[in-house]
């Protein structure tokens, strides 16, 4: 049950962050937002500004128009208002933007209304906004402390914690046979603290063909573990893993910003590059099923990323960030950047693409997520058992 409530929590957040942007962009270019809700419709309660300037409360789905007379409409006309609501279904949160649909061409706080840029910066400001949590979040995990390899500390760095990491696990290995792990700590071998990559290969190198007690540390939890390093021509033993020194390091609070934004950079280009491997995979015929993770399997990453501490949990907040924004950007129908290559269509052809055509084309796309979102789902549910 915790782990579903910090799950709804971390998503309601980057959820609401990313509406957030459209309205706030809109507003900028003078388009009205109708509503900007928490959670999700059924409406629960909001408020409003009347056209005298005084704040008034809506109960239930009722519209702003509805409670307006049309006297006082033709006494004090004026610019409608924008709803922000509290909704039955705390899941993120939404903006309804006044021609979003292709209506209202004729208005001036139409969204329809406006040239194409403007359009396209609304539309991108949702990915934008994620970029930017994504980079206060790292921000904010570096001011507290986060493991990082000791060769690529940056300035300012404040290292505690030191622990000797194991990066790569080689397949028939003396380390495979024994369980060792990617991500797992050696802490001690044959009793003997280990402090660095130094330490480990000097106390394994002379204890070919002997069994060795390990302590590790793995998901905060320690365990010891036996391995017997194997030695090649009579030379130094080794276990067969890779490894690397790091440490919790954290920033202070102005570094803390330029390793978070550092970072935030580097993140998006790998995601960028994992997805254009992913999409050569599927061309290739190649089954990429198991690199997803739906609704479930992410839910139970962020359960894992919480029980570590919230340090660990706001760096997992932030790759989720970045995720979304790169889903979002992505030119599929739907999705922002959908929307942004119609709206370059239009750009280019001069007119835009008819209404009821990029309606279906879009709702053809959305259908197609929803099978894939289920699809990953059940993959995600299967596993776990």
């Amino acid at each position: 049950m915790l782990t579903l409530i910090i799950f709804l929590l971390v998503l309601s957040v980057l959820v609401f962050a990313h509406e957030f942007g459209h309205f706030m962009t809109a507003r900028r270019y003078g388009v009205r937002a109708e509503e900007f809700g928490f959670g999700f419709p059924p409406r629960a309660i909001g408020w409003y500004k009347n056209k005298f300037g005084k704040w008034r409360r809506v109960i239930g789905n009722r519209s702003v128009e509805s409670l307006e007379t049309n006297e006082d409409e033709k006494l004090h006309p004026g610019k409608k208002q924008t709803i922000y609501s509290l909704n039955w279904l705390p899941l993120g949160g939404f903006v309804k933007i006044k021609g979003e649909n292709g209506e209202g061409r004729n208005d001036n706080d139409s969204f329809s209304a406006k040239k194409v840029w403007p359009r396209v910066v609304i539309l991108a400001a949702g990915v934008i906004m994620n970029i930017i949590l994504a980079w206060f979040l790292f921000s904010v995990a570096y001011l507290i402390g986060l493991p990082q390899s000791t060769d690529s500390l940056g300035k300012g760095a404040i290292v505690t914690n030191s622990n000797v990491v194991v990066a790569e696990v080689i397949a028939g290995s003396a380390a495979e046979k024994a369980g060792l792990k990617i991500n797992d700590y050696i802490v001690e071998v044959a009793g003997n603290k280990v402090n660095s990559e130094k330490d480990l290969q000097d106390l394994i190198a002379v204890r070919g063909g002997q069994e060795v007690k390990l302590l590790i540390e793995r998901n905060t939890k320690r365990e010891e573990i036996k391995v017997v390093p194997a030695s090649v021509n009579g030379g130094r033993a080794t276990m067969g893993v890779a490894i690397f020194s790091a440490a919790l390091v954290r920033y202070p609070f102005f570094n803390s910003f330029w390793e978070g934004a550092k970072t935030t950079v580097f993140v998006l280009k790998e995601i960028f590059v994992a997805f254009a491997g992913l999409i050569a995979s599927i061309f290739q015929g190649q089954n990429v099923g198991e690199q997803f993770a739906g609704p479930v399997g992410i839910a139970k990453i962020t359960g894992q990323a919480a029980r570590l501490g919230i340090n660990y949990l706001l760096q997992f907040a932030a790759l989720l960030s970045l995720n979304l924004a790169v889903i979002n950007i992505l030119p599929f129908p739907a999705l922002d950047g959908g929307r942004i290559l119609f709206l370059l269509i239009e750009k280019i052809k001069g007119k835009p693409v008819r209404k009821e055509v990029e309606g279906m084309i879009h709702n053809i796309g959305f259908l197609l997520l929803i099978a894939l979102v289920l699809f990953i789902t059940y993959k995600d549910i299967v596993k776990l058992f």
